[in-house]
């Protein structure tokens, strides 16, 4: 593959075309919403948040959606614990890699590549984390050791699940029911960039008018290659994980529900216990298998701070997305009341508020 030359002959993105794309990327975060902080999606959402609090009797009530969830996967939750739950055949291989010492993590990590027959790359993110903070994928026991040399925390070691596809499928169940919907599929769409012979990693980022909205997360990400040239048609992959704030594009996946998938997502929820509102992050092999039930492996399943993750859609109007929270948060209400009337007792306001505060310790 052709590197930068010393002389510079490729073409660069240089001075006043670098201060016009980054400034296009500021306009953009400033009028695409997809692309503005957590908070300022939220925060409009809060008056009908307190409405329902009120309505169904507590700001808690919406943890007991998920009892077998601690908080109803509200923070802090054990990615382990969770797909422990799930049934074993369903779920990407994974395996938890307790702390220690760098060395002997590694030693863990490749034992359970090899006894239970993963090829390399695999995937090691940390055991408690969100949007997609710390996942890495790891081609060699010594990225291993230099991951987990970062990483002292519980971290899971993973199979990495080729796809080439990523659906977010977000479900609903009622306490009730003996059969649930699906509320929600996001089609996630992973970042790629093409060459042209001339232009560096670097330039071809800034050039693209989506990539350069997070250009900062690509050339972070791709810090010493940021100034290889590639090939004229060759295809680079910026990033494997279906993650928006990671770089992947999410679109509205209403043409993949079928009545057969919602029947298999059905099965696996009333496979796991506690669990009736969230959302399977799953890799398919294709989009006919996904539509027909099959060959698809979930990667995580996400409890009450879940999204329905297909109004980032670029498509998708602010005012719409905040209908579709609007009705996730209603349905989240609305199963954790039903669990109360059967005796449930949600957690203290103060004991929730305690537990963010622990994460938020954490994280920091």
């Amino acid at each position: 593959m052709p590197a930068v030359s010393s002389a510079h002959a490729h073409e660069q993105i240089r001075g006043a075309e670098l201060f016009r794309s980054r400034l296009a990327a500021r306009i953009s975060r400033l009028l695409r919403w997809e692309f503005w902080p957590a908070w300022a999606i939220y925060l409009p959402l809060a008056p009908y948040i307190a409405y329902l609090a009120v309505r169904y009797r507590g700001v808690t009530t919406c943890t007991l959606a998920n009892p077998g969830i601690p908080f109803g996967g509200l923070v802090g939750e054990s990615k382990w614990d969770i797909l422990k739950l799930l049934p074993p055949d369903s779920i990407v291989p994974t395996e938890l890699i307790a702390p220690g010492s760098a060395d002997t993590r590694t030693a863990a990590v490749e034992a359970a590549a090899r006894d239970r027959r993963w090829s390399w790359p695999i995937v090691l993110k940390p055991d408690v984390g969100e949007r997609g903070e710390g996942v890495s994928l790891i081609h060699s026991p010594d990225e291993a050791r230099d991951y987990l040399r970062q990483h002292d925390e519980p971290v899971l070691a993973q199979a990495y699940h080729a796809g080439p596809f990523e659906a977010g499928i977000f479900y609903i169940r009622m306490p009730d029911e003996a059969v649930g919907r699906i509320f929600s599929i996001t089609d996630k769409r992973f970042p790629i960039v093409t060459g042209d012979g001339r232009s560096s990693l670097r330039t071809l980022i800034w050039r693209h008018p989506r990539y350069r909205v997070q250009a900062d997360v690509f050339l972070a990400r791709f810090s010493e290659e940021a100034d290889r040239v590639p090939a004229n048609g060759e295809r680079v992959s910026l990033g494997f994980l279906g993650n928006h704030c990671r770089g992947s594009m999410f679109l509205d996946g209403a043409a993949l529900s079928t009545p057969e998938l919602c029947a298999a997502i059905n099965t696996i929820a009333l496979r796991t216990p506690g669990f009736f509102f969230g959302r399977f992050d799953v890799r398919y092999t294709s989009a006919e298998a996904l539509k027909a039930g099959r060959d698809f492996r979930i990667v995580e399943l996400n409890g009450l701070l879940s999204e329905s993750t297909n109004i980032y859609d670029p498509s998708t109007s602010f005012i719409r997305a905040q209908g579709t929270l609007r009705r996730q948060w209603r349905w989240a209400y609305q199963i954790g009341h039903a669990m109360r009337d059967r005796g449930a007792k949600p957690p203290a306001l103060r004991e929730v508020l305690a537990v963010c505060r622990a994460h938020s310790r954490r994280s920091r």
